[in-house]
């Protein structure tokens, strides 16, 4: 009886335990979103899901931490799982609305804010997040009711004020959208926001003097303010300050180069000046945004005129055969070949309203089509260059000093993820968990080779163990002096490889092979080899293309046969990734890295569904769904690569962050 109760006190308290781990792990994650440490949340959130998958709260909070990220699908998908094991949870409901909103889902995100009044229906942000979902919707009234709800259950929400106020500028009641704002400034005197609604509220209704008070207010509150630069700018420019307005574009530019307006504006006033750039200012502008394409508009007022030109002459000439036939004889024979006159009339206009139309009505019938998609792409490709050029750091140490948190707006290259290799690392080396992954042929090398060295798979850098992967090669030339085995071939291949000892890592693979024929892990590491002799030799700056041999007379280059070569290469390297996985299809990497080869070769189709089976194998995968995400998108699947992103994210890879923001919002 004693025993039994011991062991159920023992039980009781290991499940106390492990209830005060997840809820330690709850807590620490909760500060890590308030801290703005996302990643680190998120981090947090999937250990307690791991253990934890039938409570809600983790899903919520994690959703909240990919949403700051703005990685607003994961956000969602998040949320959902939170509503299906807790139906009845408006925040969660609050906070789908929201990422629909921004991914201008309107309609779904007044579904869910409607689930949440019903859950909660004195909740004054759930009606003013409404109300601008119903904004976007043109539902302007229904949006100023929302906002009125809002603050009839706070009155003091700031927020609410400034939402109204813009509802009343797209009704037309400037004084009321004032009146609102005056209210937001009482409330929060130091809201840079309100002065610059404000602002442009006032410059519509042509008080200069107010707006441009209104816009210094705004800078001194905040002097990051792109948009109050730019407007301030255009109030200037209204007062004819043009070198005033061109400062302030100068300014807004510098802090954000992707404001089309700002181009345009700087454009004319320059041109006012009779200063040089105007037309570049029109061209960057145009790029940016197809509405403020001049030259488009002065080549349709050209056309236009070429068009009334052309109806006035043949109207000339009408009327010249007209007189004639009125000056023959045989009246009613003149008659007959007379053309009506209301008719004449009719077709020369019915002609020029359809071509007057035409380049109007050209966007409307391409709406929706690939190809406009195609060229809002490039608009925004060509935003994200501008955009990149601020704030890149110059050196190791200044990237390093970026802090953690919205790492959405990093500056990073996006490439794939790298193939993975066989490598060796000490398990005190820093984040050693996150520089391999498991797998049992690995296991096996080790059990053979005693764990000495320790081996591991990863496709991190190595360069920083050189000396140690050294010494292992002295280590395996004395056990092959005793014991010539595939095994350790196989093993000292590995490490020439690490050393960039390409062709003698090439060597001791083949040996390897030709002693164990189903030597899996060789030929995944001959391939890999591989890959790396061509990568070397695609590196080298190819200037034979200059060079002319002339033969028998000829001046004609010589035809090279080195992409052939390359391509015989490629076909090596896949034949050996194909013979790895036909002698261990459970073998994830090999998937992995044929997939990366298939992509530079083109082959995306091959290579995502490589990339699928090595998911399939590794669920956890984190680098092949980011691949598997950027494939997607290039082949245009933005919803797909979006979701296989945000499910890298959440695994690990920060970069996905910064894809979602730049390719999938």
């Amino acid at each position: 009886m004693k025993l039994r109760l011991l062991l159920i006190l023992l039980f009781t308290t290991s499940l106390a335990s492990a209830q005060l781990n997840i809820n330690n792990y709850i807590q620490v994650g909760q500060t890590r979103l308030q801290i703005g440490n996302y990643v680190g949340a998120i981090e947090n959130f999937n250990i307690v899901i791991k253990f934890k998958p039938q409570l809600p709260e983790p899903y919520f909070l994690r959703g909240l931490a990919k949403h700051q990220l703005e990685d607003f699908r994961g956000a969602i998908d998040d949320y959902n799982k939170a509503i299906q094991i807790k139906p009845y949870y408006p925040d969660a409901y609050s906070n789908r609305g929201l990422a629909k909103l921004e991914l201008q889902d309107y309609k779904g995100a007044i579904a869910d804010y409607d689930k949440a009044i019903e859950l909660s229906p004195s909740n004054a942000g759930i009606y003013n997040n409404r109300g601008i979902a119903k904004v976007s919707m043109k539902d302007i009234d229904g949006a100023i009711s929302d906002y009125n709800k809002a603050l009839e259950i706070t009155p003091s929400f700031v927020n609410a004020y400034i939402n109204r106020s813009n509802a009343y500028i797209i009704k037309g009641d400037i004084k009321e959208a004032i009146r609102d704002l005056n209210r937001a400034i009482i409330i929060r005197p130091h809201f840079s926001n309100a002065y610059l609604l404000r602002g442009l509220a006032r410059f519509q209704m042509n008080d200069y003097a107010s707006a441009l008070r209104d816009f210094d207010q705004t800078l001194r509150f905040d002097p990051q303010n792109a948009y109050a630069y730019n407007n301030r700018g255009i109030v200037k420019q209204g007062l004819e300050d043009y070198e005033g307005a061109i400062m302030d574009y100068d300014l807004a530019l510098q802090l954000n180069p992707t404001l089309p307006n700002a181009y345009f504006n700087r454009g004319i006033a320059k041109e006012v000046l009779k200063r040089p750039g105007s037309e570049e200012d029109f061209r960057l502008a145009a790029r940016l945004d197809p509405k403020l394409d001049i030259n488009r508009y002065r080549q349709e007022e050209d056309q236009y005129a070429r068009q009334q030109q052309q109806y006035q002459q043949q109207q000339k000439q009408k009327q010249q055969q007209q007189a004639l036939a009125a000056n023959t004889t045989g009246q009613s024979s003149g008659k007959s070949q007379t053309p009506d006159p209301s008719t004449q009339n009719q077709q020369p206009n019915q002609g020029q309203k359809q071509n007057q139309q035409d380049p109007n009505q050209q966007p409307q019938q391409q709406s929706g089509t690939p190809q406009e998609s195609k060229e809002q792409q490039e608009r925004r490709k060509f935003r994200l260059a501008l955009a990149d050029t601020r704030n890149l750091p110059n050196t190791k140490e200044e990237e390093e000093e970026v802090e953690d948190g919205r790492i959405q707006n990093k500056n990073v290259i996006i490439e794939l993820q790298r193939i993975f290799v066989l490598s060796s690392f000490s398990e005190q080396s820093v984040d050693y968990e996150r520089l391999q992954y498991y797998s049992m042929a690995l296991e096996e090398l080790n059990q053979f080779n005693n764990y000495t060295p320790l081996m591991t798979i990863t496709n991190r850098e190595t360069d920083d163990f050189n000396e140690s992967f050294k010494n292992h090669i002295l280590y395996f030339n004395e056990k092959l002096k005793n014991n010539q085995t595939s095994q350790n071939y196989l093993s000292r291949g590995i490490f020439r490889y690490l050393t960039n000892q390409y062709n003698e890592s090439l060597d001791d693979l083949n040996r390897s092979i030709s002693k164990d024929p189903k030597n899996m892990l060789a030929y995944f590491t001959r391939a890999n080899t591989r890959i790396k002799m061509v990568e070397l030799i695609e590196s080298v700056p190819d200037n034979s293309e200059n060079l002319t041999i002339p033969l028998n007379g000829s001046t004609g280059a010589v035809e090279q046969p080195e992409k052939k070569e390359m391509l015989t290469d490629y076909e090596y390297i896949l034949n050996d990734f194909q013979t790895a996985v036909d002698l261990d299809p459970r073998f994830p990497f090999a998937w992995f890295n044929r997939a990366f080869v298939l992509s530079k070769l083109g082959k995306y189709e091959e290579a995502n569904t490589n990339l699928t089976k090595a998911i399939e194998l590794q669920p956890d995968f984190a680098e092949a769904y980011f691949n598997r995400g950027l494939i997607k998108i290039y082949q245009d699947d933005t919803e797909g690569g979006a979701i296989d992103l945000s499910k890298a994210g959440e695994l690990g890879i920060q970069e996905a962050y910064n894809v979602i923001k730049r390719y999938c919002n």
